[in-house]
């Protein structure tokens, strides 16, 4: 085992390689990624959107990339379950920090995001990105689909974030957390009819051609059943994962913005992640974790493993290609 060290995040001389600072010390950047401004070459950039200007209930989002991070710090130097690996021994992520808004003027928010997504999406292969609520993934399609083209959505969440947008006929519409999804279908950024929703507990207006696993459907199936239902309605098209903390069950994910009785576990939704190795996963995003509501960091823990997860997923990806 390699010596002890401290300030990975700072000290680090390489986007690849583990960390062996102590779980509960050092500068916690997410899973004790290098900080770095420069990162061209990396295969994954992780970053933080610390906005919560566009939630309809309770606020405390913007300190979601924080907490993250911090509760990232869990993960030590061992290979991460259920992936068998050292995530990081070819897979060189960089964490680049938070995007700065000003807090002055939220309405300029979301085109600050899409400027600086943009210029990310030019240096890195992969850009995870950690929330701040769930309008953000507005400009975060916005900037993949000028990349990728059209993409198949896959949205876990409680609520189909289908509602209409706020804003006079000629206007530009008025994204927030809720209405996300209608803005990106009427903009032709997400294909419908290869898009899925999974944990849905809520009703919105209109279903808008996506695909919905209900919750009481998520009971019903397995894991693999689930995972399945995602790869087939996405037929091999190219994904923006994103998920919403709040498709948890609030035993498990108490610390999120809307909550809603009646979700799956984390447990649940984890081995359903752990199974889409077989998507083209161009970018993804967790979004909704709000720690003042939070205990225990219990959301910000769960919150973690699933950027974890997504980082897993790259890594498997990056091997079995390395085979061939």
């Amino acid at each position: 085992m390699p010596p002890k060290s401290i300030d990975h995040a700072f000290t680090a001389s390489s986007f690849l390689g583990s960390a062996t600072d102590p779980t509960y010390a050092g500068t916690p950047s997410f899973m004790r990624r290098r900080f770095s401004k420069q990162p061209s070459g990396s295969d994954v950039t992780v970053w933080g959107i610390p906005f919560d200007a566009s939630v309809s209930n309770r606020p405390g989002a913007r300190f979601g990339p924080a907490a993250l991070r911090r509760a990232s710090m869990i993960f030590d130097n061992d290979p991460q379950y259920p992936f068998h690996a050292d995530l990081f021994e070819t897979l060189s992520v960089v964490d680049y920090g938070d995007c700065l808004l000003d807090y002055r003027r939220p309405e300029e928010a979301h085109a600050a995001m899409l400027a600086e997504a943009e210029a990310l999406l030019t240096q890195t292969g992969f850009l995870l990105t950690l929330g701040g609520d769930h309008s953000i993934t507005w400009p975060l399609l916005q900037a993949h689909t000028a990349r990728h083209g059209t993409l198949s959505l896959v949205h876990f969440d409680a609520h189909q974030d289908t509602w209409d947008l706020a804003s006079a006929p000629g206007e530009t519409p008025r994204v927030d957390h809720g209405s996300f999804v209608t803005a990106a279908i009427e903009a032709g950024l997400i294909d419908a009819a290869s898009s899925i929703q999974i944990g849905i507990r809520t009703h919105a207006p209109r279903d808008l051609g996506l695909e919905i696993i209900h919750c009481n459907e998520v009971e019903d199936l397995t894991s693999r059943g689930i995972a399945e239902r995602i790869i087939q309605r996405t037929a091999g098209k190219p994904v923006y994962l994103t998920f919403d903390i709040d498709c948890l069950d609030v035993a498990f994910a108490p610390g999120t913005g809307t909550p809603v009785a009646g979700g799956p576990s984390s447990a649940k939704m984890l081995a359903v992640l752990h199974q889409l190795k077989a998507l083209s996963i161009i970018g993804a995003d967790l979004v909704e974790v709000s720690p003042p509501y939070d205990h225990a960091d219990m959301t910000a823990v769960a919150g973690a493993t699933v950027a974890m997860y997504v980082i897993g997923i790259l890594a498997e990806q990056q091997k079995d290609r390395s085979r061939f």
